[in-house]
């Protein structure tokens, strides 16, 4: 009897193991799906980069919620500089300078794969700047190269979206989960600052945004403050500095050929005659400056930056105004600080969790030291990059604690570029919307203002007429918003406005500030990353081959028109 039942246990423990190599075997024949491709070219202030994006799709049978598989072994990018508004004058030009990279996506992706996968452009922050005429001009000269590209694009495709705080709580791992609370985005960008964060107060409806993923509704705070990135803002302090009559706090004309300058370190002299600076998104005439005396005094510096962003507070119409005329609640929940605040905090070498704290000390000592000495202690760094240190820390302190009332001993916020090795990049999150296209649907904001030629009523649901892909809703419009531009990586300069192409790790402009005569500059003036020393450098991921991205996206309202 017992020899039996272990006859009859070998049978039923073959068995398995037969059923189990047939199916090892079925699913070692079944084929592959292949590789697809997505192109997102990222225009921002400073440089335009492209990323191309391989996934996978999801079985037939998979559920309508899963997302593509993201290949971060095939996956990579690659910059040019300067931007889309340097071409202000030369419009035709700008699409001259994204063809570097439209050459460099089509030799990562197959040629038997060009006409199936999307190309978008999207522009942000540092095109808003310009003209509309000549934004849109700019814009056009791009769509006539990327229609010629062999990639799929229609004209309606070139816009930008909101989608840096989709990329951060995507890289957390928390989208779709109602049991976790969601992370903020703070981004400094050089040409605007982002604030984005899921609230329950009551907001006016041109910063109220609703975003739906999976079965989890989000009510989002989200608003683009322009001029007040980090490099616009170092322009407007000179500005401001300068300007004859201006008195603020301790900061004063010397005379009319010198000006207090208490944002830079003392001992630091101008370069002797006129120096040659890039042309400014802001405008393009020369002005006539007096020299800067340099001070290098923290409480000065904070104090002049309070005063920059503050600036139109007078013009507020809501009940309280925390950055210029634009409406801030209070600040809710965990927040990620990017772009600057990360490059800013990496230079002093900080802690993320006592960021803020540590960052006022590193500061002061910092604006108060010798320049001679800096610039021997930070012998990796040109002047350009130094110089902003000082303004910088000031900057960011005047920003999250004095203006947005951030403890300075507050652990909520953690200052990063990558969660997880997933870089919090909002090309990133375009993509996820992008190829959740079924799954995604746009409407305008309750009470958004609507222009006439637009062809929209309010509280009408727009027409997609490319349904499926994340879209401006009004044709020829877009909120210029700059996300997190480079993901984990850096800046580069320019040359005599010769685009300069380069992937991977990039570097920081080496022009000199405004400290005599000299001309407007922008977001392409100076920046707090590290300098690249290559010319031409291409990257791929070094993330895990594959990423599974589980969350169907439903957005609604994440882009303001108006």
């Amino acid at each position: 009897m017992s020899s039996r039942r272990s006859r009859g246990r070998r049978l039923v423990a073959a068995s398995a193991l037969a059923l189990l190599l047939l199916l090892l075997l079925l699913l070692s024949r079944s084929p592959r799906r292949p590789a697809r491709y997505g192109v997102v070219i990222d225009a921002g202030s400073t440089g335009s980069r492209v990323h191309v994006i391989a996934y996978r799709s999801s079985p037939p049978a998979a559920a309508a919620s899963a997302l593509p598989r993201i290949d971060w072994a095939r996956t990579a990018s690659m910059k040019a500089t300067p931007g889309l508004s340097f071409f202000a004058a030369d419009p035709g030009g700008a699409g001259r300078s994204l063809a570097p990279l439209v050459e460099f996506a089509r030799r990562r992706v197959p040629p038997e794969s060009w006409a199936g996968t999307d190309v978008r452009l999207m522009a942000t922050a540092g095109l808003r700047l310009l003209d509309a005429a000549v934004a849109e001009a700019v814009l056009d000269s791009c769509r006539v190269l990327l229609r010629g590209s062999g990639f799929r694009f229609q004209d309606e495709w070139a816009t930008e979206g909101m989608y840096a705080w989709i990329a951060a709580n995507y890289a957390l791992g928390i989208l779709g989960d109602d049991s976790q609370d969601t992370t903020g985005i703070i981004e400094l960008g050089g040409a605007s600052v982002q604030v984005t964060f899921v609230t329950d107060k009551p907001l006016p409806p041109e910063f109220s945004h609703t975003l739906k993923f999976g079965d989890v509704t989000y009510n989002l705070y989200s608003h683009s403050f322009l001029h007040l990135g980090q490099n616009v803002a170092y322009e407007s302090l000179h500005d401001m500095l300068s300007t004859p009559g201006h008195k603020s706090m301790a900061t004063h004309l010397i005379s009319q050929a010198k000006y207090r300058d208490p944002c830079t370190p003392r001992g630091f002299s101008p370069i002797e005659g006129a120096v040659k600076l890039p042309a400014s998104v802001l405008e393009s005439k020369v002005e006539y400056r007096p020299y800067a005396h340099a001070v290098g005094n923290f409480s000065e510096c904070r104090s002049a930056a309070l005063t920059i962003l503050q600036k139109g507070r007078e013009e507020c119409r809501y009940h309280e105004c925390r950055m210029g005329a634009a409406f801030v609640p209070d600040l809710d929940g965990k927040f990620l600080a990017t772009e600057n605040f990360y490059h800013t905090s990496k230079f002093f070498r900080l802690r993320s969790k006592s960021f803020l704290s540590d960052l006022m000390l590193a500061g002061e000592q910092f604006c108060r030291g010798d320049w001679s000495k800096i610039k021997k202690e930070y012998r990796s760094f040109n002047e350009g990059e130094l110089l902003l240190f000082c303004f910088s820390s000031a900057y960011i302190v005047a920003l999250l604690h004095d203006t947005l009332k951030v403890p300075l001993d507050d652990k909520r916020i953690d200052v990063a570029n990558q969660i997880g090795g997933v870089p919090v990049d909002w090309a990133l999150g375009a993509f996820i919307v992008q190829k959740t296209s079924n799954q995604t649907d746009m409407l305008h904001p309750e009470g958004e203002k609507i222009s006439p030629e637009d062809g929209i009523r309010h509280g009408e649901r727009p027409v997609h007429h490319n349904q499926g892909e994340a879209m401006s809703l009004a044709r020829r419009r877009w909120d210029l918003v700059e996300f997190l531009r480079w993901g984990a990586s850096d800046r580069q300069t320019v040359s005599d406005g010769q685009p300069h192409v380069a992937a991977g790790v990039c570097g920081a402009p080496t022009s000199s500030p405004v400290y005599e005569r000299r001309a407007r500059t922008s977001a392409k003036a100076t920046s707090t990353r590290t300098r690249e020393r290559g010319g031409t450098h291409e990257s791929s991921s070094s993330h895990p081959s594959t990423v599974e991205l589980m969350f169907s996206v439903s957005v609604l309202n994440p882009n303001k028109v108006g």
